[in-house]
């Protein structure tokens, strides 16, 4: 048997209010309106999908040991980085870099679910296959796709022990239909008309890839008991549902009123979301459009049931912040071109060198314990720093990303720069013993104080674009 054995997500904590985002546009796009209700998800400035995939994919692997995992397969439309492989920096601050096989998956918005079609036959060999997806879209100012995206993550993790969502049956059809695409040199979607996409998109391609699909599974139409497809026209799914004969009671909401659409990794969020409420016996049917069809069911099993506590798209949901300043939303995503001052202006350049050499350090967050009276540290160092002991290499490396911690000491600093000041930073200690100085993120001034309990973030730190916008990575403390 191969399936899903565990599942987790992510969700960005702003909510930025559609309103808000009306209010400043309708004297130029009255014709928004319509769309100016509920919120979706915002990134922080810190935020973009690689960061958002390494939350959900630690989020999935609660249950289980990332060491395990022997493939890696990130999808999105918007990797941060052309040529480095995206993949391979999730794998680093996962701790996993031994036997492990990476690939970035992009190019559609079905790259998601042929992110999952690929991990779910890796993991046929026995090899367990992490799936993650995200996407951090830009738009126009005062454009529908503006209010409709959203930023959020999925990962999925595939193998043949202890299968919660066994795989009954898929089928892809892949065609050159362009309903919307961006080049190279744009950072914006550009859209077709949208009957036409209809008219001649989904309703001629998808109807026959659904009956091809469910003949793959050897299931009829009302055997499906939830059925997924995310559309950016909210009426499309209902519709190729009733032309399948799948029931009207099957078809997933999409999430639009209060996160956004995903992007590529919708599909899979909205599979995260039918998995948490979905019953052993259930069959789940997912249909990913882009260029094509992918078509994914699944068969709910009762191992589910026994899957550890996470999360999940409704935890991440409930940690929720509403965001009413739409001129912070264009500050983050750099489509206000503020003069951030003489403090802004310092060399970001990051010696590859050390990156190298330290990047168990920097992306794991890997400290040490002494292996002679069990000492944690951060960093690792060749002497012990236990007063009382002071052994030499003695230090074994210690993970300390999913450690508990907390504020031992905090700054508000309004004059050093920072995208969203005050800039929030201090020294944080663990648990377990060891501390660091470290920024803080997703922070607000009743949030940070002395002994407030937080957790580690893998986080954007700063982006070097004076020399093609190299991304540096960092943990920074966030409240738990």
């Amino acid at each position: 048997m191969v399936g899903i054995v565990a599942y987790g997500a992510y969700v960005p904590r702003l909510r930025l209010n559609r309103q808000a985002v009306y209010d400043a546009n309708k004297w130029f796009a009255a014709g928004l309106r319509g769309l100016a209700k509920g919120e979706r998800s915002m990134a922080n400035w810190d935020e973009d999908s690689i960061t958002m995939a390494v939350e959900a994919s630690r989020d999935c692997l609660t249950s289980h040991k990332a060491e395990d995992v022997r493939n890696i397969y990130f999808a999105s439309t918007t990797h941060p980085f052309k040529d480095r492989q995206n993949a391979g920096v999730i794998g680093t601050a996962l701790n996993v870099e031994q036997n492990l096989s990476a690939t970035d998956i992009g190019g559609s918005l079905k790259a998601g679910t042929s992110a999952l079609i690929a991990g779910l036959n890796a993991s046929k060999e026995g090899a367990p296959t992490l799936v993650t997806a995200a996407d951090k879209r830009m738009a126009r100012v005062a454009s529908a796709n503006e209010l409709n995206y959203g930023d959020g993550a999925a990962a999925l993790l595939c193998g043949t022990e202890n299968v919660i969502a066994k795989l009954v049956g898929h089928h892809s059809v892949s065609m050159d239909f362009v309903d919307h695409f961006r080049g190279d040199e744009s950072d914006f979607d550009y859209g077709w008309e949208e009957r036409w996409i209809r008219d001649e998109g989904y309703s001629k391609i998808v109807p026959p890839a659904i009956k091809a699909g469910l003949a793959a599974a050897k299931l009829k139409n009302t055997d499906i008991t939830h059925f997924i497809m995310p559309s950016p026209m909210p009426a499309v799914p209902k519709q190729m549902a009733k032309m399948v004969g799948i029931g009207e009671g099957a078809v997933r909401d999409l999430l639009g009123a209060s996160l956004g659409d995903t992007g590529a990794a919708h599909a899979l969020v909205m599979l995260v979301d039918a998995l948490e409420g979905a019953k052993a016996g259930d069959k789940i049917m997912v249909v990913a459009f882009g260029q094509g069809v992918d078509i994914l069911v699944f068969e709910v099993t009762a191992e589910k049931d026994k899957l550890p506590p996470r999360k999940g798209l409704s935890g991440w949901m409930a940690r929720r912040k509403e965001e009413k300043n739409y001129m912070k939303f264009l500050a983050f995503n750099e489509m206000l071109p503020i003069d951030k001052g003489m403090r802004a202006e310092f060399d970001k350049k990051t010696a590859l060198s050390v990156l190298w050499r330290k990047r168990d350090m920097l992306y794991g967050l890997v400290g040490g314990k002494c292996n002679v009276c069990g000492t944690v540290q951060f960093p690792r160092s060749q002497v012990c720093v236990n007063p009382n002991c002071h052994a030499m290499d003695s230090q074994d490396p210690y993970a300390m990303a999913g450690l508990e911690c907390s504020v031992m000491s905090f700054t508000a600093d309004s004059l050093v720069y920072s995208p969203d000041p005050p800039g929030y930073y201090g020294m944080i200690t663990f648990a377990e013993g060891g501390r660091f100085m470290a920024d803080f993120t997703d922070s607000d001034k009743d949030q940070v104080k002395v002994g407030a309990k937080m957790r580690m973030t893998f986080r954007m730190r700063d982006n070097d674009t004076m020399r093609g916008g190299f991304k540096r990575y960092f943990w920074k403390a966030a409240p738990a």
